[in-house]
């Protein structure tokens, strides 16, 4: 009975439910619903995929014209305080150099090793670096190096000039013997000469170590790039390490001045930025890099880069060196760059750089968007600077502790200098490092010049750019893909550039 009458109970609902007809509102009322809900669903997938959308390669010809309205209708935002002068954050990372538990003293050798460090002061630097750990590695004394004297700058300077000399044999007592020089009784003895392989490894020095059984001196030609950038013992990467950020310590007077000019910048303003602008005479000669220049100009740096015999290349397209990305931004577009990240004019802004071809003429764009423009000759006397003139090396260890006590360093131009003071401002605690993307720059700078686009839409597609290029920690770049053999090792990022994980440490096992 129970079973039936719940049966024919749910007939009668079904029934009654089946027998019902819907409306022509409802059923228009229900169509509409469905319609909306599916408008506002692809408006907001849509949104999204804008806003994940890839920035490089940035234009493409086919999309420009649609980039170009897109842009224009971007409003000119302010930029938080924090955004453009607070370093990234780096997850408690912290500098660790100190030698492993199972690391040895260094043991007193009658092998020498001498050396001529060769390029511009931070070639030279990290050369040196490199050379203190091969000296470990193969067992032997290393004699003060000897300074480049010959390349561009023609610089005079001895090592004791730049550095402290003292200081740097002291801190590496327990690592490796330095002397001031070769002892008496072997100067005149005959000596192995080397130009040791670019980017070796530990057993190519171990098996270098089979000179000494004919020779108590081997003489190094070349210091810059002797050692690999990866996969070395731990020890030898922090040695190094202690080499470069602790006992390459500036000789006091260029110590003494680059603070005392690093205090006159902040009287002028609490934050400042260094602009490691590479548009000197030597540099847009040797990378053939003419754009923006008269013709005149163009001729004078072909004809030297002609008459320099050891820059081997002499025929440079300078259109594609530009399109490539292998050209140093213009002083004109560094203004604009750093326009359109957010930085206001009244920004002050330090030039580390030697002399600015075509001086004033080239930096007019730059200071009519930041008229707050200041140079070691505008903070210094010229008596402070009497000493330091005719030495190239020794004013620009200069701009190089300015650089590194900066708020925000920005290179125009990725050179020794520029990977030497990002990776030291990364040893440091990841100060803030803003490296222009130099090839994604070009092409909207061109469109600029064009009138395809207005500087003031520039902001946010130049922030989207370089949003991940602001010296936050990550790992070392490996080799570009493709390239094999030898070469490779040259498409790598420097292992002085930066020095993590070997030489920065960290308790989180996150961090990638």
């Amino acid at each position: 009975m129970v079973n039936r009458g719940s049966s024919h109970y749910r007939n009668s609902i079904t029934g009654r439910f089946l027998s019902r007809k819907s409306s022509p509102f409802a059923i228009t009322f229900q169509i509409f619903c469905i319609f909306a809900f599916s408008i506002f669903v692809f408006l907001v997938y849509t949104r999204n995929s804008l806003e994940d959308e890839p920035i490089q390669p940035f234009l493409s010809k086919q999309s420009q014209s649609h980039q170009k309205k897109k842009a224009d209708q971007l409003p000119t935002e302010h930029v938080p305080d924090g955004q453009l002068w607070d370093a990234p954050f780096s997850y408690g990372l912290h500098p660790c150099i100190k030698p492993t538990a199972k690391y040895k003293a260094a043991v007193d050798s009658e092998r020498y090793v001498t050396v001529r460090s060769n390029g511009g002061l931070n070639q030279m630097r990290t050369g040196i670096s490199d050379m203190v750990a091969v000296a470990r590695i193969m067992n032997a004394t290393l004699v003060i190096p000897q300074l480049d004297k010959r390349s561009f700058w023609h610089d005079s300077s001895v090592f004791s000039d730049i550095f402290d000399e003292l200081h740097f044999i002291e801190t590496l007592k327990g690592d490796i013997r330095i002397v001031k020089e070769l002892p008496k009784a072997l100067e005149t003895a005959p000596r192995a000469r080397k130009h040791f392989t670019s980017w070796s490894s530990v057993g190519y020095y171990e098996e270098m170590t089979q000179l000494w059984k004919d020779y108590q001196v081997l003489h190094v030609a070349k210091s810059d790039s002797r050692l690999a950038n990866n996969d070395l013992p731990l020890d030898i990467q922090r040695l190094r390490c202690r080499a470069l950020y602790q006992a390459l310590r500036f000789a006091p007077p260029i110590e003494s001045l680059g603070k005392r000019l690093v205090e006159r910048l902040r009287s002028r303003g609490e934050r400042y930025i260094a602009l490691h602008l590479r548009y000197e005479k030597d540099m847009l000669s040797f990378t053939g890099c003419t754009y923006g220049l008269t013709d005149s100009e163009s001729e004078e740096l072909r004809i030297m880069r002609e008459n320099t015999n050891h820059w081997k290349v002499k025929r440079i397209n300078s259109t594609e060196q530009r399109e490539g990305g292998f050209c140093p931004l213009t002083p004109k577009e560094v203004g604009i760059f750093l326009r359109a990240l957010g930085y206001p004019p009244s920004t002050l802004i330090y030039i580390a750089a030697g002399e600015i071809y075509g001086g004033d003429t080239h930096l007019l764009e730059l200071k009519s968007r930041f008229p707050n423009i200041v140079f070691k000759e505008t903070l210094a006397t010229k008596k402070e600077l009497k000493a330091f003139a005719n030495h190239a090396s020794q004013t620009a260890a200069l701009d190089y502790i300015i650089s590194i006590e900066s708020d925000v360093f920005v290179p125009s131009y990725s050179g020794n200098m520029a990977r030497a003071v990002e990776g030291h401002r990364r040893f440091l605690g990841y100060r803030k490092t803003i490296s222009p993307d130099r090839k994604g720059l070009v092409e909207i700078f061109d469109m600029l010049e064009n009138r395809q686009l207005e500087e003031t839409a520039l902001s946010h597609l130049v922030q989207r750019m370089h949003e991940n290029r602001q010296g936050a920690p990550r790992k070392r770049k490996g080799p570009l893909p493709g390239v094999r053999g030898r070469g490779r090792f040259r498409t790598e990022e420097s292992f002085y550039e930066n020095p993590y994980p070997e030489c920065i440490c960290t308790s989180k096992r996150h961090f990638q």
